[in-house]
């Protein structure tokens, strides 16, 4: 039979990820492939929680391009994971990601920027279907912080902290610092963090909504796994389209965000899914889901 090799799949071999093309009819692995700057497994009862742990640590995992791009491939490659319901990205309890790497920035031109698509590869992150759960501990500081941003859901370490310093080695946020700050937090605050680049505490974040839960470090990981498996045991289908339908609400008018959820809202009812979730709730039993 012939292979298909135009799609990745990814499984766990103790902390690599295994990297292997499909075959037609068959989820078999053909290839194998350990990452340099993170770490990755599944976790959970299920294993059905992927967990990306970024390993620079002399650096405070300062976001290179390999680092980076590793990054997006794992998120890719868990995004087309059946048995992944859920993705947590985290660092050391030292640092999350203590910013972009400067030096590789340092000799950079406005005409290199443009022609290379300087920080373009970190959009991959934003387009995986599946809820990304950040799980910051430490550091979140730069491109640390966007990068958390990014993210659907952000867990805190009790000693987190997050801000934008890029005013001060004299350039602004280029990952959406400026941007999400301002939709989560409001003008005034996203005007504060970016113009003065001073740092804020985890539990200044929670209070201005840019994180959803501040929890002791030592039990963060932990916590964001419970949370990947509530978000898991739902069907992958609706999630994915209830994740969608809350992002509108970021990108689109309320009456374009409201016409958006209805149209998704109907749109449930064309699936398996749907119709087990509400006979399991008449039946008074839990949920059988598959996906469809």
């Amino acid at each position: 039979m012939a292979l298909n090799v135009t799609r990745f799949l990814v499984g766990n071999s103790g902390s690599k990820l295994v990297v292997g093309v499909l075959r037609m009819g068959h989820g078999r692995f053909l290839s194998t492939a350990s990452y340099e700057m993170i770490k990755t497994e599944k976790r959970g009862d299920k294993q059905n929680v992927a967990l990306i742990t970024l390993n620079r640590p002399k650096a405070l995992n300062a976001l290179c391009d390999k680092l980076v791009s590793e990054l997006s491939q794992a998120v890719e490659c868990y995004d087309k994971d059946e048995s992944v319901g859920a993705i947590i990205v985290t660092g050391s309890e030292k640092a999350f990601a203590a910013g972009a790497d400067i030096k590789e920035m340092l000799n950079q031109t406005y005409s290199k920027n443009v022609k290379e698509g300087l920080l373009e590869a970190w959009d991959k992150i934003t387009k995986c279907k599946k809820p990304v759960i950040a799980a910051v501990n430490g550091y979140a500081l730069g491109g640390g912080c966007e990068l958390a941003m990014m993210c659907d859901i952000i867990y805190a370490g009790d000693r987190a902290k997050f801000g934008q310093p890029e005013v001060t080695i004299g350039t602004i946020p280029g990952a959406g610092g400026t941007q999400r700050i301002a939709r989560s937090c409001g003008k005034s605050k996203a005007m504060e963090i970016c113009l003065t680049g001073n740092q804020i505490t985890a539990l200044e974040a929670e209070n201005m909504g840019l994180v959803s839960k501040v929890i002791p470090a030592d039990k963060l990981v932990d916590e964001a796994i419970k949370l990947g498996e509530k978000i898991a045991s739902h069907s992958p289908l609706i999630i994915q389209m209830c994740k969608e339908s809350v992002n509108v609400a970021f990108e689109s008018s309320l009456q374009e965000g409201l016409r958006f959820e209805k149209r998704a809202f109907y749109a449930t009812f064309a699936t398996d899914d749907r119709k087990e979730g509400m006979t399991a709730f008449t039946e008074k039993r839990a949920p059988n889901f598959k996906n469809n």
